[in-house]
Formats: C-alpha cells, sequence, structure tokens
C-alpha cells in the first residue's frame, strides 16, 4: 500500500508495547503492524508549514516556517529554555497562547531514557512526552503553577543530573533499570537548599516509590550501530522497519526521526 501527505509527529498510546500511529494524507495509520515488513519513504521536495501551511523551501524548529518561526511564541527561545521566559516583562510574543499553555500546571519528572534525566511538561503531556523522549522509566515528582516555575526548579536541579537524552544509547535500548525514587531523594533536598522560598511554596511534592511509570516499544530487535537517515541529503529511505522508539522509525539499515520532518511532503509505502 502506498501513502501520501505531510509528517507530523507520531501519534502515541501508552500500551505494553507502546502503540504508534501516523497520520498522513487524511489517513491514520498503524505502525506497530508494520514491524518486520519492508518501508520506503520517498521526500517529494516539498514542505508545508505545520502551523499556517504555507509551502517554504526550509524547515524550521521541526517544521515551521520562518515567518511561524519568527513570530510564533510556541517557537521561542523559552520553550527550550523555561527559566528564560519574559512573560512578566511583558515581551511574550503571543501572551494568550502563553496563557493557555505556560500559565498552567506543569510537572517537573526524572526519567531513563539512556540514563537519568530530569525534564518538565505540561501535565496533560503525560506520558505522551516520556514516551516521544523514548523513556523506559519515568517518575512525576513535583506540580508547579507554571512553566517558568517549573523551569527555574529544572535548571536548579541540571546542576546535579542531566537534562540531555544519548539518543544513540537509547535508539540502541541501552539502558539500565535505575531507582527514580532514590535519585530523587537524594537529590531534591541539594535542590531544595538553592530554591527561592515562593519556588519551594510552589512546589507540591509527587514522588512516590510504587508510581514510577515503566514503558516498552514495539521492537523485533535494536540497532547495534545507529546510522541517521537525512531527508534533506537523501530523499528515498527504504529497509525493514525493526522498531519504533521515541519518534523514530528503525529500519534493518538505519533510523529516521519522523518529527524532525514535520511538514514535508512523502509517500510512504509497506509491502
Amino acid at each position: 500500500m502506498r501513502y501520501q501527505g505531510n509528517l507530523h509527529k507520531m501519534l502515541t498510546e501508552a500500551t505494553s508495547p507502546v502503540s504508534y500511529h501516523l497520520e498522513l494524507g487524511g489517513q491514520q495509520l498503524a505502525l506497530n503492524e508494520w514491524l518486520g515488513q519492508p518501508i520506503r519513504i520517498d521526500y517529494l521536495q516539498q514542505i508545508q508549514c505545520i502551523h499556517c501551511g504555507r509551502v517554504t523551501r526550509k524547515s524550521f524548529s521541526q517544521g515551521y516556517c520562518y515567518p511561524c518561526f519568527r513570530d510564533l511564541a510556541q517557537c521561542d527561545l523559552c520553550i527550550m529554555s523555561p527559566e528564560k521566559c519574559h512573560f512578566h516583562l511583558g515581551t511574550c510574543r503571543e501572551p494568550d497562547w502563553a496563557q493557555s499553555h505556560c500559565m498552567r500546571p506543569h510537572i517537573i519528572y526524572l526519567a531513563n531514557t539512556s540514563g537519568v534525566k530530569i525534564g518538565i511538561t505540561r501535565e496533560n503531556q503525560i506520558p505522551t512526552r516520556w514516551i516521544d523522549q523514548g523513556a523506559v522509566q519515568a517518575l512525576p515528582i513535583l506540580r508547579v503553577s507554571k512553566r517558568y516555575h517549573a523551569g527555574l526548579i529544572e535548571h536548579a536541579f541540571k546542576q546535579h543530573v542531566s537534562d540531555r537524552t544519548n539518543w544513540r544509547n537509547m535508539l540502541k535500548n541501552l539502558v539500565d533499570e535505575i531507582d527514580l525514587y532514590q535519585v530523587f531523594e537524594t537529590i531534591w533536598p541539594l535542590v531544595k537548599a538553592e530554591l527561592d522560598s515562593d519556588l519551594i511554596e510552589d512546589a507540591e511534592e509527587l514522588a512516590k516509590p510504587d508510581e514510577m511509570t515503566n514503558l516498552d516499544y514495539p521492537a523485533l530487535r535494536y540497532p547495534v550501530k545507529v546510522n541517521s537517515f537525512n531527508l534533506d541529503k537523501q530523499a528515498q529511505v527504504e529497509g525493514k522497519l525493526e522498531a519504533i522508539k521515541g519518534q523514530y522509525l528503525i529500519l534493518d539499515n538505519g533510523v529516521i526521526n519522523i518529527r524532525k520532518y514535520g511538514g514535508y511532503l512523502v509517500s510512504l509505502e509497506s509491502a
């Protein structure tokens, strides 16, 4: 079967293993059923902005045209670095958007992706955020009232634990089990001593030893060596689908990050 449309991030459901779907050309494809089958992706040399639909020669920030990348609050620096939020200065690009996305409860969590990492997400993005990162374990540790506070606390945690994933090890599934609750118990007193009183007052402790989420992914096998496909340099990707993890399709001859190519017009074919 052959399908055609613009790529968007894969939709997920926290089943065991995680269920993956890809909306393409008005159809929702159940990708778990494609494991073990040869697939082919052809980039058709057109990109449409995932926000406004404008045709663009270059994609910014995983699928935006340059005007949207420049003007949208969701593309601002503070989305990647929430401790740099400038809403309170009156300089937010879209105050209404910020009210609905940033001025709402956020969760600070520990996850095991390629090792322990700290992260934040909106409360309604759990467990989607963890799946998108390829986490095999995750534990909510704190709830705060807004993104800015979450960013400040995350920044303090980063002095003691990484906020990054070794994506190659994540895709190889080279991940040892970690007691995330014990990590929290060890690090939180150190972080707490560094925080202002208003942040401590806003932070509701959530961590419990018996509430860790475990996730597993659809896989026949994981790669020993990771070779990443780049649609801008190689317009055709072809191989047997062996696993899906995070936002990656893992083929027998390389991996492709579907989210990275948001807005790219492709044809997708499976046997």
